[in-house]
């Protein structure tokens, strides 16, 4: 491995274990179950760990565990659905944190940190390969992300750092299987929302997106839904798996980005026309969008995940 002992023993103290225990009616509890493993990191000596969502979202308890073995009961204080990112606090003081890294450049070294099970930690090294966007299927765009060339060692929420033990980005998915690399969210994503995160435990001065609940996939030049949430907009609406969706608000859609950007023009709350074709039909579905943050914190019967 290429980093420096002495840099893995500074960085290694403000790294977390997290057990999150989920009620079984929460939403996203089908999906991601209702007990899960996941890392993070502290960001100041108070306390306050970052972390992924979807390692906490719908948390009743989490039991947080340091290095040293000392363990802690956590909150969840804060989640920001569009970032995907959520912190967690513990009632403690004087702990090692890391500070967030000045930039962050393709061909960067870099490491990550995760754990993988209370005291246990798992260290990998690599580069920056990539800093441009990322889509995923469950109505997540982030316009800037960070590529690693390395295997997430551990639990999702990790540390991705430096070579100078500074905090570039919160590691998130492991996408060795499909693409080579491991996706990680840059930490300027918490930084920009820090104080709005930690009043409000969401962002208020961004508007709510409007969510669907729906899993879009892009093939051959369209835009498929390939499953959609139970007991939300979409479904409520008359969407279905299978459907092509042709337009959005009347403006053509080919990419699942298109896709999102085209719904988020709208707000949260609206009601959002699609143009699609199901079997040898085409018809249009009126969907009454919902604020994510809303779904979430409520436990409908049968609730999909969400992250």
């Amino acid at each position: 491995m290429n980093a420096r002992l002495g840099l893995l023993h500074a960085v290694l103290p403000a790294t977390v274990d997290l057990n999150t225990r989920v009620p079984p009616g929460h939403p996203s509890a089908r999906n991601l179950g209702t007990e899960r493993m996941g890392s993070g990191t502290i960001v100041d000596p108070a306390g306050t760990i970052l972390t992924v969502n979807y390692v906490v979202n719908g948390a009743e308890a989490i039991t947080v565990t340091l290095s040293d073995g000392k363990e802690y009961p956590g909150r969840l204080t804060a989640q920001d659905f569009d970032t995907g990112l959520a912190l967690v606090a513990i009632d403690a003081v004087d702990l090692p944190f890391l500070r967030p890294a000045e930039a962050v450049t393709i061909g960067q070294p870099a490491f990550m940190v995760a754990s993988s099970g209370q005291q246990s930690r798992r260290v990998s090294d690599g580069g920056i390969t990539s800093l441009e966007g990322y889509d995923g299927q469950w109505e997540y765009l982030l316009e800037r992300s960070i590529r690693v060339s390395a295997f997430n060692p551990g639990f999702g929420g990790g540390t991705l750092a430096d070579s100078h033990g500074r905090l570039m980005g919160v590691v998130s998915l492991n996408l060795n299987e499909i693409g080579k690399f491991t996706l990680a969210i840059p930490v300027d994503y918490y930084l920009r929302d820090a104080d709005e995160l930690k009043r409000f435990g969401r962002v208020r001065s961004r508007p709510p997106r409007p969510w669907l609940g729906l899993y879009p996939q892009a093939l051959g030049g369209h835009v498929i839904v390939t499953g959609v949430t139970p007991s939300g907009p979409a479904e409520k609406s008359g969407l279905e798996q299978g459907d092509i969706i042709l337009t959005v608000e009347g403006r053509e859609v080919q990419t699942r980005p298109q896709l999102y950007r085209e719904v988020w023009k709208k707000r949260a709350g609206d009601d959002i026309t699609f143009h699609v074709i199901r079997g040898d039909s085409s018809l249009d579905v009126r969907v009454a969008s919902r604020d994510r943050w809303d779904f979430n914190q409520s436990s409908p019967p049968g609730g999909k995940a969400d992250n």
